[in-house]
């Protein structure tokens, strides 16, 4: 199975970093890491459609069979490097596509704001977002070793395994 980890945090370290590349290497991931900065700003021009990693974003997540979105909560939503990437895609890229949800919070508020934030735009681009979501607090984060802590690495999986339901019963549909 083809999963595309979309780390959508603008920071270049962090926790948001750290569940991404976590996921990534766990299961033999694809990551795309909105950290890097190569996107444009997005503004609806016509030109930016052939901006080179406008076209590779669209490429891999239409060929991804599944989805992970991660983002830190900022001000209650997802970052602007994330909604800013989602803003090039659309349907063609996300119609029926399983997608999983992953909020890295910074404590005390949550992170159900970045999730819910998450999904409204998923809903909008028709994904089929998975019903498990998960928030990863700081006290999730082995930081020494840049990985997740024993139970937070449980919900990931519990998480991962429901999204590989939902991607093969999308299969089946699909023929």
């Amino acid at each position: 199975m083809n999963i595309l980890i979309i780390n959508g945090s603008p920071r270049k370290t962090g926790r948001t970093r750290i569940a991404a590349s976590f996921l990534t290497t766990k299961y033999g991931a694809e990551m795309i890491d909105l950290s890097e900065g190569k996107l444009p700003f997005f503004n609806g021009s016509e030109d930016q459609r052939s901006h080179q990693e406008v076209v590779e974003i669209k490429q891999q997540v239409k060929q991804a069979d599944a989805i992970v979105l991660l983002s830190p909560e900022y001000h209650n939503a997802m970052s602007g490097a994330l909604k800013n990437a989602l803003d090039f895609l659309s349907s063609e890229q996300f119609a029926h596509k399983p997608v999983a949800l992953i909020s890295v919070s910074g404590g005390g508020k949550g992170g159900i704001n970045a999730l819910n934030n998450m999904r409204t735009v998923m809903r909008g681009v028709y994904a089929n977002t998975i019903p498990r979501q998960l928030v990863l607090d700081p006290h999730c984060f082995d930081y020494e070793n840049q990985v997740l802590t024993k139970e937070p690495a449980e919900l990931v999986e519990a998480l991962i395994g429901e999204l590989k339901v939902y991607t093969e019963a999308m299969k089946q549909i699909q023929g």
